[in-house]
């Protein structure tokens, strides 16, 4: 059961493209290189400058892998509660959003942690989700939401108070800003190549927007990329400029067809079994795009090999890939790359 009460809102979804037109696939993903995972829930990767994948479990495990694969080793504990995004820090610790605690940086050589933030305004972290870091040190990161926790992500989803934000903290000096906020479901985030915005998913609502650092347009925000195929998750940018974007699901059809609905039809979610909620589709996707959030590369697979796609990172002519549920295993595709 909920553990606050639903406060839905009327909204009308998009139209499902499906994947046709510019949404057809380029490439598969059905011959993914599955790298096991020794627990749950490796929702993001990142690789060190030796070649090394991260990715941090559901148990606060922090693993790190041998370049090109082998068994990992648990690099640092950070107790109960899942990792979701993982980030290199400039100076070679690791970045972890833990769900629950907030911002964690790990030394992956020596095992220390640093508790970097738990508030923000006043009041404790509630979904500390994903991050980036910006060539000054700022990080910057999303919340999810205020209302809702890990366990009730789908509830967010549904009710669409549009809670989320996106946050840059400067560890330096401590301070904290809020960039964009009215998201339903704050997810990735990442920076355009040239630095001069950051780039945020609304899982919520199917779309990037393109928040403005630097410029004549600092402090604007504009669609980056609207009505796609499914409900984006974390994002990265490549060494050649490609901004990536994990799409763990197609279009919900339950989801779509209640939120421009009557609110009270939602109200009674909270109270159903979890395995009569809406779920999401077995698939496997990762869209590319370019600076200008025009599409690149649609990779996609049937869900059999590797589905339910959360995370991605491009290094060294591979895109590893990432899965909060699912198979516990990272991924790895070669790129067509020049």
């Amino acid at each position: 059961m909920a553990r606050t009460t639903m406060r839905p809102q009327r909204w009308t979804p998009p139209e499902d493209p499906g994947l046709t037109g510019v949404w057809a696939p380029t490439a598969s993903l059905d011959g993914a290189e599955l790298w096991p995972v020794p627990g749950r829930g490796p929702e993001d990767v990142a690789i060190d400058a030796g070649g090394r994948a991260l990715t941090g479990l559901s148990d606060g495990r922090v693993l790190r892998f041998p370049a090109g694969g082998g068994t990992p080793g648990v690099v640092a504990e950070l107790g109960g509660g899942q990792i979701l995004g993982v980030e290199l820090l400039p100076d070679g610790r690791v970045l972890c959003c833990h769900a629950d605690r907030g911002l964690v940086a790990v030394d992956p050589d020596g095992g220390t942690t640093e508790v970097l933030l738990t508030e923000v305004a006043g009041r404790p972290l509630v979904l500390t989700n994903n991050a980036t870091v910006a060539g000054d040190g700022a990080i910057l990161f999303t919340e999810s939401s205020r209302r809702w926790t890990l366990d009730d992500y789908e509830l967010d989803l549904l009710e669409q108070t549009a809670t989320g934000s996106l946050w840059r903290f400067d560890p330096a000096s401590g301070d904290v800003d809020r960039l964009h906020t009215g998201l339903v479901f704050a997810n990735g985030v990442t920076l355009t190549p040239d630095g001069s915005a950051a780039v945020v998913a609304e899982t919520g609502r199917y779309a990037l927007h393109r928040v403005h650092l630097t410029g004549p347009d600092a402090g604007s925000v504009d669609a980056f990329a609207r009505s796609l195929p499914g409900t984006p998750d974390n994002l990265s940018t490549g060494p050649t400029g490609t901004i990536w974007c994990a799409v763990p699901s197609l279009h919900v059809a339950a989801l779509d067809l209640l939120v421009p609905r009557a609110p009270f039809l939602r109200k009674v979610v909270p109270y159903v079994p979890e395995a009569l909620r809406p779920k999401a589709n077995k698939v496997g996707l990762v869209l590319g795009f370019d600076a200008s959030g025009d599409v690149t590369d649609v990779l996609a697979g049937d869900g059999s090999a590797y589905s339910f796609v959360t995370g991605m990172r491009e290094h060294d002519g591979w895109l590893y890939l990432s899965a909060l549920h699912g198979k516990d295993a990272l991924a790895r595709v070669r790129l067509d790359r020049p």
